[in-house]
């Protein structure tokens, strides 16, 4: 386990060097930060004195190792916007995104288990072929598009009269396929205050409700290839020998289904699904800016436009950290589910 962890601490090391290296590399590309900072009515005297005060005038290795320095010690700099440190920054946008992401992840993991295990196991139901073909319409719909239906329906409502309105059922069908919306669809309204920069919308039903369209946006995402997957796997796992060996002795099929079959059939969902995960952090920056969603998402793109370059480099940064600790946290759990993996890569 050290010797794993060592070497995953080497992995991280190594990510962030390329990350801070590709993203000072493209700096250059993302538009001149002192423009955006003081105007078009600054003299360009003194916009030459802040260039150099700010560093911009030095070489790109020596602006770099000024960086990596200052990194090694948790600072990251200054935001050329926010005027304060960049972790401060990320830090009160943080948890927005987590709170998103973790509701998302709760929807899908909710909601694929039982579908996947479902049509796996009566893949010529009715109910099983339908959940494949939504699942296929799933995959091909962009999360913005996703994101602009779920506010028509149920934050604007639409309104439907294909049946007659002058007879009873007419009216009642009508009523049935319309919706009246309602659903919050901007920002997190007053999320509850909890310690620190950290604010929720876990506590409180009203604070619920601004949740509930960001994050089916962002679950439909990864929801269709986790119910393709997890039914994959149960069908694979469900004619191997040993189910058949379970059935022979006279095991009960929910047995068999619920807890030879799916343990089994979630080790490769743990692996691939685990890291699918992890990219919701990078998916938010569209959910986000659809909802307007105060998370590093939206955040991100403002410092685009606004050439904040060391607000750029911290979240790039941030989140390949997010991505190393969920990759390891995974191989963690594989190792809890599966105990005869060594995670160190030697046999056992």
């Amino acid at each position: 386990m050290i010797a794993f962890l060592i070497k995953r601490l080497f992995h991280a090391l190594l990510v962030m060097f390329v990350i801070s290296l590709i993203a000072f590399a493209i700096q250059d590309n993302l538009g001149d930060p002192v423009q955006q900072m003081v105007g078009q009515s600054v003299p360009e005297s003194e916009r030459a004195a802040l260039r150099e005060e700010l560093g911009l005038n030095d070489p790109f290795l020596v602006q770099y190792l000024r960086f990596a320095v200052n990194a090694t010690q948790f600072d990251f700099g200054y935001s050329y916007v926010f005027h304060e440190p960049t972790t401060q920054v990320i830090l009160r946008h943080l948890p927005a995104t987590l709170e998103l992401v973790f509701a998302s992840t709760l929807l899908i993991i909710l909601l694929s288990v039982p579908i996947g295990v479902y049509s796996a196991i009566k893949p010529r139901a009715w109910l099983s072929r339908f959940f494949m073909g939504v699942s296929i319409v799933g995959i091909s719909i962009p999360v913005f598009l996703t994101a602009i239906v779920l506010i028509q329906l149920f934050a604007i409502g639409m309104s439907w009269s294909p049946f007659p309105a002058d007879t009873s059922w007419g009216a009642w069908l009508n009523d049935l396929i319309s919706t009246e919306g309602g659903l919050p669809a901007y920002g997190r309204g007053n999320p509850e205050h909890v310690f620190g920069t950290w604010y929720t919308n876990f506590t409180s039903l009203k604070g619920l409700t601004y949740l509930i369209l960001p994050a089916i946006s962002l679950a439909s995402i990864m929801l269709p290839l986790f119910i393709r997957l997890i039914r994959a796997e149960m069908l694979e796992v469900l004619q191997s020998e040993y189910v058949k060996f379970a059935r022979a002795k006279g095991i009960s099929m929910r047995r068999i289904y619920f807890v030879h079959a799916l343990k089994n059939t979630m080790l490769p969902v743990i692996t691939v699904g685990g890291v699918q995960i992890g990219t919701l952090v990078a998916y938010t920056i569209l959910t986000e800016t659809v909802f307007q969603w105060p998370g590093m998402g939206l955040m991100f793109l403002d410092a685009i436009n606004r050439s904040d370059i060391p607000l750029i480099v911290t979240y790039l940064m941030i989140v390949g950290v997010i991505f190393v600790v969920t990759n390891t946290v995974v191989d963690l759990i594989y190792g809890l589910v599966n105990p005869t993996v060594k995670l160190t890569g030697k046999p056992a």
